[in-house]
């Protein structure tokens, strides 16, 4: 049971390292306008190849999890990402931090569509384990703008890519051990546990749902996580001016709204999916409008209450591939989706840099998402209203 717990944890300590490698650069990208001599509006593009990698390898990554071996692929994400982050503190150049960001997301594809398929293979409790696994990554997220801007501050933006690097290295043997260990402890007492069985008809709306909720809130999430460090940046001048102050204001917002997963994924597991969904997507646009114009407190109240909606949709998402997919697939039907949310959004780096340049701020940004959340709310209503919320989640405990 501690290697079990021990494997667990370092599935979720692996959803922290991938959204923290991920936005490291965009609180980075503050500094280096300054060291770099280049506007935002030039440097933060360089990551775009990053995300399209995020986006795109995840194709790869769950075929070689579902017909190789998702533990293998684990191991080389954690050692993989660590080893690039290093190289990524040593660019020297906008080329050179291109190539490295770009490094850094073809190992973070491996992640979502492999470690989240670990994280559900063989619970009943499959919200409750999701929201675990998204507060790691959402406090991933919000890590990434204190660590960056900290080290950026007090030390060097170099060591804000070098020490999460070697962390995550160490991280991947103490994997590697855990979970051979825990499968070794296991394999004698595992009991196979029934797929789920719905209709064709049920299986198409969720899939049709799933794809267009990912593609619009896609969006959003890449937008508000990318773009909020200098958002808090503009707006949030009477409070702060320095990096590692912006960097601890974003990390507030999204330390405190990552444990919307753990709420949201206990409902889930208890109550029908359907209407919980509608209520944190249609939430979202009223917020959205709110943050607009705001700033000081109001533009702090509205980023946290817009985060813990965003953040609190993640379980949701994932829920509904774990409840309609069988696990021989699953890793490619989560790469799919992951596909879709980060190749996508990763157009939402470009649309915060020209709306940011073209705009003079952020008010236009925020419109567009308040659209994006609106066309996400109406694409729910093609969600089957049946047994796939907590009906199912009780009938799969009961034959587990």
């Amino acid at each position: 049971m501690r290697a079990e717990r021990l494997s667990f944890l370092c599935l979720n300590l692996g959803h922290f390292f991938d959204h923290l490698f991920m936005l490291l650069f965009t609180t980075v990208v503050i500094v280096l306008e300054r060291e770099w001599g280049m506007p935002y509006k030039e440097l933060l593009p360089l990551a775009t190849p990053g995300f399209v990698a995020f986006g795109a390898g995840s194709l790869v990554s769950g075929w070689l999890g579902d017909r190789w071996s998702r533990t293998g692929m684990m191991i080389i994400f954690f050692i993989g990402i660590g080893l690039a982050s290093i190289a990524t503190g040593f660019a020297r150049s906008p080329v050179e931090m291109a190539i490295g960001l770009f490094a850094i997301g073809c190992f973070a594809s491996i992640y979502h569509p492999v470690g989240i398929a670990m994280v559900v293979s063989e619970r009943s409790d499959v919200g409750n384990a999701l929201g675990i696994n998204g507060v790691y990554g959402n406090l991933g997220v919000a890590f990434a703008a204190l660590i960056a801007g900290s080290m950026a501050e007090f030390w060097s933006w170099r060591a804000a890519f070098i020490l999460p690097g070697i962390a995550s290295i160490a991280t991947g043997f103490v994997f590697a051990r855990a979970h051979a260990m825990a499968s070794a402890a296991g394999a004698a007492k595992k009991a196979a546990r029934p797929e789920p069985q719905y209709t064709r008809n049920e299986q198409v709306r969720a899939f049709a749902t799933m794809v267009l909720t990912v593609l619009f809130s896609g969006i959003i999430f890449q937008a508000t996580t990318v773009g909020l460090p200098k958002v808090l940046a503009e707006r949030m001048m009477e409070w702060t001016t320095s990096a590692a102050g912006v960097g601890t204001l974003a990390m507030i917002v999204y330390t405190v709204a990552a444990f919307a997963q753990l709420a949201v994924g206990k409902w889930i597991d208890k109550y029908p999916v359907k209407p919980i969904f509608l209520a944190v997507c249609g939430f979202q646009i009223p917020l959205l409008l709110l943050a607009a114009h705001a700033e000081g407190g109001p533009m702090m109240a509205a980023s946290l209450a817009t985060m813990l909606l965003v953040f609190g949709q993640i379980p949701i998402n994932d829920a509904l591939v774990a409840r309609y997919t069988t696990s021989a697939f699953r890793s490619r039907v989560y790469a799919l989706k992951y596909v879709l949310t980060f190749t996508i959004s990763a157009g939402a780096v470009q649309l915060v840099a020209y709306l940011q340049a073209s705009a003079g701020g952020f008010a236009w940004l925020f419109y567009v998402l308040a659209v994006a959340a609106t066309l996400t709310t109406l694409s729910i209503i093609l969600l089957p209203g049946g047994p796939e919320g907590g009906q199912a989640a009780k009938l799969e405990a009961k034959t587990a």
